[in-house]
């Protein structure tokens, strides 16, 4: 069971709720903050002008809503504001929207009764998830018409996902024994200002971000097995000199993984020992090409990123990104913009950008298998059966090239992507969902061409029948792979293949033995 409210939610946390289903509770001193954070703003709104209770919204604040009429505009603007569309997002990223909503209102700086929070934890408890269209907001008032989708649910309308399907709320919580929750004082506005859509997905984003790097280094190291690669590229010594962090630790990644293998090289054993005087032109290469050798370099970017959005998206899942800010400890309401979702954008930029690198690279790596002219050890397309009857990997190479080709495209920045609308209210604005949910296509794209680079990967050891001398732990990991796909002369249908490499990468993070 995780505690939401004192604690700061981690990364952890939310794997464990979101991927492994475990249940989570309401921290009681926690939970007592948002009673009375609700009871303070009850007597403080009396007889003050206060965005959101008795104004209209956006660029109709002007206009002063009669006390008669209060609540029925929190209704209104849950209303009005289901107006998303396009697909709906998938349950878990609906799921991780509804807890980081959660974990926000447990903060007790939005004005809500408790009842809201103690709704979205039955909810995240009994795997009810609301229908959430991809598209709408601009992620400047944070995710207004996501999270509509998500109030509406929680007034007992629209629709949620139940049990696989979409199903009516009404219907559904009728048969959960659920009660809808009552509008207070100010339940609509608190519910839909915030970054908790964009934060949500991100922090799905993260998850995958990383398992697809540490499955990239393994490939990196693996094909540099394969082809027999001198080992001093990914040395201490050469990698320490940078001064990067990311550069050391994928360095370091490599030697644990090659470790103990027998087709890595020692420069010092073949080209420093003085036996090579009379040679005029190499055989072997004295250095790899950039995207076999410039792997912790390439590599440690993107690792970086990683760290960094996780650092800046954990910040925000513990934030307050609500509009007004209710503070019962200081006896005061604070109007401003902690809606405003540029942090979330500007990461989501950056970690698809450095997933789309990692993307070239895994299809670099796959090229050089592919093209015999430049390996030099592989037949073309590392092709198993009769060369010219039979097509080998070509086939797939295509599929791995257009989904790296989107993710280029995929890649231009969201962040300022602004446009001015809502009558120029919101003028400058963060399209941080946008920036989310693109990165989530460039991450799938890129376990795609990853599959497809590890289906390869055990085709060309295969035909160097070289897996007894690969390191302990690419050989386990082969032995792994091989299960799902087994070695092929044979032209046959690919999809269901990549499809299952696919959900094993998915479900199967590598745990990297340690280094020396």
């Amino acid at each position: 069971m995780i505690s939401v409210g004192t604690q700061k939610l981690t990364p952890d946390d939310f794997f464990r709720i979101l991927f492994l289903g475990e249940k989570i509770e309401l921290e009681p001193g926690a939970l007592a903050k948002v009673k009375i954070n609700y009871e303070f703003l009850k007597k403080f709104a009396k007889g003050k002008v206060i965005y959101g209770i008795n104004t209209g919204l956006g660029p109709m604040a002007q206009y002063k809503i009669n006390d008669n009429n209060e609540l029925q505009l929190q209704y209104n603007l849950i209303r009005s504001h289901s107006s998303g569309c396009g697909n709906p997002l998938p349950e878990i990223y609906a799921k991780a929207t509804i807890l980081t909503r959660l974990n926000t209102l447990m903060q007790a700086k939005s004005g809500i009764h408790v009842e809201v929070v103690l709704l979205l934890k039955e909810m995240i408890n009994r795997n009810i998830n609301p229908y959430i269209p991809e598209h709408g907001g601009v992620g400047a008032s944070g995710d207004l018409v996501q999270l509509a989708h998500v109030a509406l649910n929680l007034i007992g309308e629209g629709e949620v996902w139940y049990k696989g399907k979409i199903q009516s709320a009404e219907k559904v919580f009728e048969k959960e024994g659920l009660h809808p929750v009552k509008m207070h004082i100010r339940e609509g506005l608190a519910l839909i200002n915030g970054t908790s859509a964009m934060t949500g997905i991100g922090m799905i984003n993260l998850v995958h971000a990383k398992n697809l790097f540490d499955w990239m280094v393994l490939a990196s190291s693996m094909i540099n097995e394969i082809v027999e690669s001198y080992d001093d590229h990914f040395s201490e010594e050469l990698n320490r000199v940078k001064l990067h962090y990311g550069q050391d630790q994928v360095a370091m990644m490599m030697r644990s993984i090659v470790k103990d293998s027998k087709l890595i090289r020692h420069r010092a054993d073949h080209l420093y020992n003085g036996k090579t005087e009379q040679v005029e032109i190499f055989k072997h290469k004295v250095q790899e090409y950039y995207s076999l050798r410039c792997v912790p370099q390439v590599l440690g970017p993107v690792l970086e990123t990683i760290l960094n959005a996780e650092k800046v998206l954990i910040n925000e899942v513990n934030s307050a990104s609500d509009n007004p800010i209710i503070d019962s400890e200081a006896g005061n309401v604070y109007h401003g913009g902690n809606f405003h979702g540029d942090y979330v954008a500007l990461e989501m930029d950056k970690l698809k950008i450095a997933i789309t690198k990692l993307s070239m690279l895994a299809e670099r790596q796959l090229n050089y298998l592919m093209n015999d002219k430049l390996n030099e050890k592989l037949p073309p397309f590392v092709n198993l059966g009769k060369l010219g009857l039979n097509l080998g990997m070509q086939g797939v190479q295509f599929t791995a090239v257009s989904n790296v080709a989107e993710n280029q495209t995929l890649s231009f920045p969201m962040y300022i992507h602004s446009i001015t609308n809502n009558n120029d209210n919101q003028d400058i604005v963060s399209m941080g969902t946008n920036a989310a949910l693109m990165t989530k296509r460039v991450i799938d794209n890129t376990y795609h061409v990853l599959s497809i680079h590890m289906i390869t990967i055990l085709q060309a050891i295969e035909f160097l029948n070289s897996k007894s001398k690969l390191s302990t732990y690419s050989r386990k990991k082969f032995e792994d792979l091989r299960k799902i796909v087994p070695m092929f002369t044979e032209d046959t249908t690919k999809y269901k293949a990549i499809q299952n490499i696919e959900n094993y990468i998915l479900e199967n993070k590598p745990k990297f033995p340690l280094a020396d």
